[in-house]
């Protein structure tokens, strides 16, 4: 199989002098035909270092050897011990095939061979015979897109690793800002409880009340996008819906019995108030953990015909968040005494919530409450 150069061997010698002094690129001539290594090895020396390997076997101990170094493979199909198709099986096999351009040259250029070449994912394929310029520019061709290849996925990986390590130094921060929030809720959580002689047992209540209404809801009502990260910003937030009594004199606050008109109407301020308490710190906290604070602390009071306060909110303009805490709070004052009241039992205070004698809630929720019933009587009973 000897190849044909019909070509001057003078238009080899047409590289500049800035050429000559870098580094050269490594090509390997795989062919089992010493004359075919020579001519290949004429026509590439000046623009590559060349390479051979007389058979595949050869060829397969030179490119482990070397495969960090190779910039492309020049192969010859048929060879002894192992011929072309077998050397690119084995690059195969080893996840070579890909890393490294084959460039398949070959006398046989019958369309089944070409397709079984390109199967195994060589570069390209050279038909015997062929002059200096088509090997020439095949093999720049095929290597300068490698090189622009790998160059990418270099910056790629570069890229990847900066990304990763944001990624981490975000999620730092992350859990410290968490840690923070939740630093701050327990804070003034502890502040209402000694201000409140009830609030304290009466916190930890409400917080697993509405985790328990809220992960049942988020079973049976995909549509309020709840998640239990969104749950747990929600239950540790309801700590904070009756801040805004730290501001109630305790001639009002602890009162035994029936409030006053003008008494009830400054009661019923807490729930502003403690809004206008965490407007003053909400630069120390982040976005989500103020929001449901916020409209807990605000919104608990709401009632979904619009009869509850401050605003007046109905329906679904009430935040979830609020409604979850709402039931749970009502829920938990009607089991446990008060200084103004008898404690409720259990199913007494099942059946007032369910009847709207505690005000309307949502229907979704009261469904979600009717499921959830034996829970709630569970913690009440075990505190």
């Amino acid at each position: 199989m000897l190849i044909q150069i019909p070509f001057a061997y003078t238009e080899m010698e047409t590289d500049t002098k800035e050429r000559k002094t870098q580094m050269k690129n490594t090509i390997l001539v795989v062919d089992d035909i010493e004359m075919n290594r020579d001519m290949l090895r004429m026509i590439l020396e000046s623009d590559y270092s060349v390479m051979e390997a007389e058979n595949g076997k050869q060829a397969l101990d030179i490119i482990m050897r070397e495969k960090d170094h190779l910039s492309a493979i020049l192969l010859d199909l048929i060879m002894p011990e192992v011929d072309g198709f077998g050397v690119m099986q084995q690059l195969k096999d080893r996840e070579i095939m890909g890393k490294i351009p084959v460039l398949v040259i070959s006398g046989d250029t019958s369309i089944e061979v070409e397709n079984r070449c390109f199967d195994f994912g060589v570069s390209d394929f050279i038909a015997k015979p062929f002059n200096n310029f088509i090997i020439k520019q095949r093999v720049k061709n095929v290597v300068g897109f490698f090189e622009y290849k790998n160059e990418l996925e270099a910056k790629v990986e570069e890229q990847t690793g900066v990304l990763r390590k944001a990624y981490r130094t975000l999620r730092m921060q992350t859990d410290q800002l968490k840690r923070r929030n939740e630093e701050i809720i327990d804070m003034l959580g502890t502040v209402v409880e000694y201000r409140n002689l009830e609030s304290g047992e009466h916190i930890q209540r409400v917080k697993g009340y509405t985790r328990i209404l809220a992960e049942r809801a988020m079973k049976e009502y995909p549509e309020y996008g709840l998640t239990q990260e969104v749950i747990d910003t929600i239950v540790a937030a309801s700590a904070l819906h009756d801040v805004g009594k730290i501001t109630i004199p305790d001639k009002i606050l602890l009162k035994p019995g029936r409030l006053t008109k003008d008494e009830f109407e400054y009661m019923k301020s807490h729930t502003i108030r403690g809004c206008e308490l965490l407007d003053a710190i909400k630069n120390n906290w982040s976005g989500k953990s103020m929001e449901a604070s916020y409209e807990i602390c605000r919104h608990h009071h709401e009632r979904y015909d619009g009869k509850g306060y401050p605003d007046g909110l109905a329906g679904e303009d009430i935040p979830l968040s609020a409604q979850l805490v709402s039931i749970a709070d009502v829920y938990d004052a009607l089991v446990n005494e008060r200084c103004y009241k008898d404690a409720y039992s259990t199913q007494e205070a099942f059946r007032m919530i369910v009847n709207g004698e505690c005000g309307v809630f949502s229907p979704k929720l009261m469904e979600v409450f009717r499921m959830a019933r034996a829970d709630f009587e569970k913690l009440a009973t075990h505190q």
